[in-house]
């Protein structure tokens, strides 16, 4: 609810009580802009939704509101229908939000409604054994999108990356990286079964073989097997950790789950689930009772062979979190790990952990396509599209834009052709556009002094404006609270959209009207410092100059 919105809320319930004599709660009453302008700037449903506990009509509840009402700031309040009340707002009240803009500048759009509640969110998380790919994208993009509207919106955000240092992906990788530092040499050496053939396995084996020579040959495996495995981890993740910053996307936190191991961490957990006489053995290996917190089975945590599974150690992980205080976790997960969920709810229940405290977004898949056809393999090296290679392709910003636009639980075509498109069929094309030809009129713009008022903005097209740019505090807050960084995308379309709307049928800069001039000029800056802002929490550049 924009600032409009919730002061409207308030006259609505100091009206409310001096009508009927009673309290009514902020939050049982909504407001809402309505499709028609023509039926005012704000809309109220209040009249309906309290019939049943006044137990009278909603037009006689209007109309005692009505009566009731502080209309200071209010142009003009209707009855429609059967009982809607319609808002007109005082145009210079409207045109406040120009000053506020202007004086908030980059700050902008940002709101305590977080009040300060410490989220951990764990994003990406791609084993370090190769490229990111295309659905590590889609959850850096959306991650990293929703951090920056936790922050903007008052939450106190740790960004954390896990990374899966220990188990066979590693394993498998130190072997491949072993057998292609073997071959630079002429030795023959088997990859492992499940290794790993990338042409990146074969950079990082000659590089080490530039750099340290054959010293590797003449040491016991176990020897090799150490500095390989650590150096090809730190290589790949070093890569990783490349490709984040140049998609923008940042960690506050890197966890090491081969820690959890060393430090004794992943013993110490299995151990507290047996205390509390939540697992048992059967089959040589040890099981945990997750069917009695709604899993659909009970789960192995530990092999007959005395290797954990993947669960144990993500288990005591998120024990690690919930040790640091966090008041909410947040995963955002593959869409494979679907079934994962209710087990590490279950483990954290048993473990005495309140298990609403912890939330798993799911990410859906992601489809490249060009010309209605998909894209599995890069032309260039044969292997899955990477994360570089699109950007590279199409541009960090449509990357971003694209992955970020629509909800992270529906499935994402992203059409190659469309994002190169120089047009406004592209929306990050369309929002960009529309930000570089308000700078392009700012720079061709008069110096104009500063206003005192903006009683000259009434056109119906400045007035939508205005409502709108008011509105993008509250559309911060809800796409945080709701986990949905998509809401900001449709924002920047319709708040482009307004502006367009606006500058085809107003003419900013007429020197015969000054004052309208410099009050046009003012809410241009203010759309453009929006839009900026807008961009900025979905981590896309606003463009100066196309």
């Amino acid at each position: 609810m924009s600032d409009l919105g919730a002061l409207l809320k308030q006259i609505l319930a100091d009206a409310y009580t001096k009508a009927f004599h009673e309290a009514i709660d902020l939050n049982d009453i909504i407001i809402e802009i309505p499709k028609d302008q023509s039926h005012g700037d704000y809309a109220s449903n209040i009249a309906m939704k309290s019939a049943r506990v006044l137990k009278k009509s909603p037009k006689v509840i209007a109309e005692a509101l009505m009566e009731a009402m502080d209309q200071e700031m209010i142009e003009q309040v209707e009855m429609a229908g059967p009982g809607f009340l319609n808002f007109t707002m005082k145009k210079s009240i409207m045109a406040n939000v120009i000053d506020t803009v202007l004086s908030m500048g980059d700050a902008y759009g940002t709101n305590e409604s977080g009040a300060h509640t410490s989220i951990n969110v764990e994003y990406v998380s791609a084993n370090p054994t190769g490229d990111l790919h295309l659905g590590h994208a889609r959850g850096a993009a959306w991650g990293d999108a929703l951090t920056r509207l936790l922050q903007a919106s008052g939450y106190e955000v740790c960004r954390e990356y896990y990374v899966n240092d220990a188990g066979n992906q590693i394993h498998n990788l130190t072997l491949s990286l072993m057998a292609r530092y073997a071959q630079t040499f002429g030795v023959e050496k088997e990859m492992p079964q499940d290794g790993y053939y990338g042409k990146d396995v074969i950079a990082i084996a000659e590089a080490i073989a530039q750099k340290q020579g054959d010293i590797y040959l003449h040491q016991s495996e176990a020897e090799a097997y150490e500095f390989f495995r650590e150096a090809g981890m730190q290589a790949e993740l070093n890569k990783l950790k490349s490709d984040l910053d140049m998609f923008r996307v940042h960690f506050d936190v890197w966890s090491s789950e081969r820690a959890l191991h060393e430090e004794g961490r992943v013993e110490k957990a299995l151990q507290a689930l047996s205390e509390k006489g939540k697992t048992y053995e059967k089959d040589g290996a040890i099981w945990f009772r997750s069917s009695e917190y709604g899993d659909d089975k009970d789960r192995v945590l530990k092999k007959s062979d005395g290797s954990y599974t993947y669960l144990m150690p993500d288990i005591a992980y998120h024990i690690t979190k919930f040790e640091r205080g966090f008041d909410q976790l947040i995963n955002l997960w593959g869409a494979d790990h679907h079934g994962y969920i209710p087990r590490m709810k279950a483990a954290m229940q048993a473990l005495g952990k309140n298990p609403d405290q912890l939330v798993v977004d799911i990410i859906q898949m992601v489809r490249l396509v060009e010309n209605g056809e998909e894209i599995k393999m890069s032309k260039r090296t044969g292997n899955a599209v990477t994360v570089r290679e699109l950007c590279e392709e199409v541009g960090v910003d449509a990357v971003r834009y694209f992955f970020v636009q629509r909800a992270l639980d529906t499935h994402l075509d992203f059409d190659l052709a469309l994002a190169r498109k120089q047009s406004n069929d592209n929306p990050v094309y369309y929002a960009q556009y529309a930000h570089a030809r308000i700078c392009s009129i700012l720079r061709q713009a008069p110096a104009c002094h500063k206003c005192d008022s903006y009683e000259l903005l009434t056109h119906e097209k400045e007035v939508a404006l205005l409502k709108y740019i008011n509105e993008f505090p509250a559309v911060i807050a809800d796409a945080a609270k709701t986990r949905a960084p998509h809401k900001v995308c449709n924002y920047i379309q319709k708040l482009a959209a307004h502006f367009h709307s606006f500058y085809n049928v107003c003419k900013v800069i007429d020197m015969d009207q000054e004052a309208l001039t410099a009050q046009r000029l003012a809410l241009l800056q203010a759309t453009k410092i929006t839009l900026k802002n807008a961009l900025a929490l979905i981590g896309v550049q606003a463009i100066e100059k196309m």
